[in-house]
């Protein structure tokens, strides 16, 4: 049994089949939003909310989160008292084969090419 104080820490997701292609061309289309997935990209797991140095307020970055979770990019858990992160690789190749990939490889050209 679940006690009330762990259950009512969990986050809600949409649903594999209830994920949209315009929520997740929305949440990826902000700057802040598509570095977080960069960088849990790069990783093969999940990062804490507190790896990213973003360059807003602390309420900015949940709500950058909050949007990811919501539109389906990522999943967010609690693991003791981090909340954890990952990209949802899985549904959304399933849903949307090559997007995610094709989206990180022009963020990544992107970068390099406005460098200084």
């Amino acid at each position: 049994m679940t006690s009330p104080a762990v259950s009512s820490r969990a986050l809600p997701h949409p649903e594999r089949d209830e994920i949209r292609l315009e929520d997740v061309l929305h949440a990826l289309s902000d700057p802040m939003r598509l570095r977080i997935v960069r960088e849990l990209a790069a990783v093969s797991g999940e990062l804490s909310c507190s790896h990213f140095d973003l360059p807003v307020t602390k309420s900015t970055t949940t709500h950058h989160f909050r949007v990811l979770r919501e539109s389906g990019v990522i999943r967010q858990v609690y693991r003791g008292t981090a909340k954890m992160n990952g990209l949802r690789w899985d549904d959304l190749e399933g849903l949307f084969p090559g997007l995610l990939d094709a989206l990180l490889d022009a963020a990544g050209r992107q970068a390099g090419r406005l460098a200084p």
